[in-house]
């Protein structure tokens, strides 16, 4: 455990001075706000931050793969994997300290939309369950996309490349899954409905704790996690 908080250490270090995540963040935090100005803090609108939860999970089918994408690629493309195979730290350790530090930049980021949380209590009488649940939704929603992102970043030498591959992933669960949960014919619609990752979220989004809900995004991290593990363990041996 010792080796694994020091490499998600590492990464959070990482985060810290590359300019690239600075920008990632800022262009989170700059659409996330829009919606919420444009959206929600207006005269007559509902003191609630329901629309923003929603708006900032499929924000995230975008900015989680560009957070995520030189965490392993760059090992790759500048050397330093080898390095990592040579410590005495295994693949596991190397996934989830990763993960750790990736996860814990980003709660950096959702934690500074509490801001908006605030402007609300201000102004209006915003129910504090919805907003518990909403978060709670955004940092297991997290979770998943990070993971999900984690393991394309495993497949490539280039980062770009591993981006793309992400967003590609998350857009079938988040909005294709969604389109078809809203068109398709039953039985497709109602399994596409099963795979949909909003279908689960915007539960949380309305202030509701659903078990399936926490299931379905703990597995799939644990299963993206786990596939980066076997995937490095495939480099590990090449």
């Amino acid at each position: 455990m010792r080796k694994t908080l020091l490499l998600a250490r590492r990464e959070i270090s990482g985060f810290f001075y590359s300019p690239v995540a600075y920008v990632i963040g800022a262009l989170f935090l700059l659409a996330s706000g829009i919606w919420f100005f444009h959206a929600i803090f207006r005269q007559g609108q509902p003191a609630t931050l329901r629309p923003l939860f929603e708006a900032m999970a499929y924000i995230m089918v975008f900015a989680t793969p560009l957070l995520t994408m030189r965490l392993v690629s760059e090992e790759f493309r500048t050397g330093t994997f080898e390095t990592l195979v040579t410590a005495p730290v295994t693949d596991t350790q190397v996934i989830v300290g990763k993960f750790l530090g990736v996860l814990f930049f980003y709660m950096l980021l959702l934690g500074c939309t509490g801001l908006y949380m605030w402007l609300l209590a201000i102004y209006g009488r915003p129910d504090p369950g919805v907003a518990v649940m909403g978060y709670c939704g955004m940092v297991l929603l997290g979770a998943a996309f990070l993971a999900v992102g984690l393991f394309t970043s495993t497949l490539t030498t280039h980062q770009a490349v591993a981006a793309i591959l992400g967003i590609a992933i998350l857009s079938v669960f988040a909005i294709l899954m969604q389109l078809l949960t809203l068109h398709a014919p039953s039985p497709w619609g109602h399994l596409a409905a099963r795979l949909n990752a909003m279908t689960y979220f915007k539960d949380f989004a309305r202030g509701m704790f659903d078990t399936r809900g926490v299931v379905f995004f703990l597995s799939s991290t644990a299963l993206f996690l786990f596939l980066s593990v076997k995937m490095l363990e495939s480099r590990r041996w090449k």
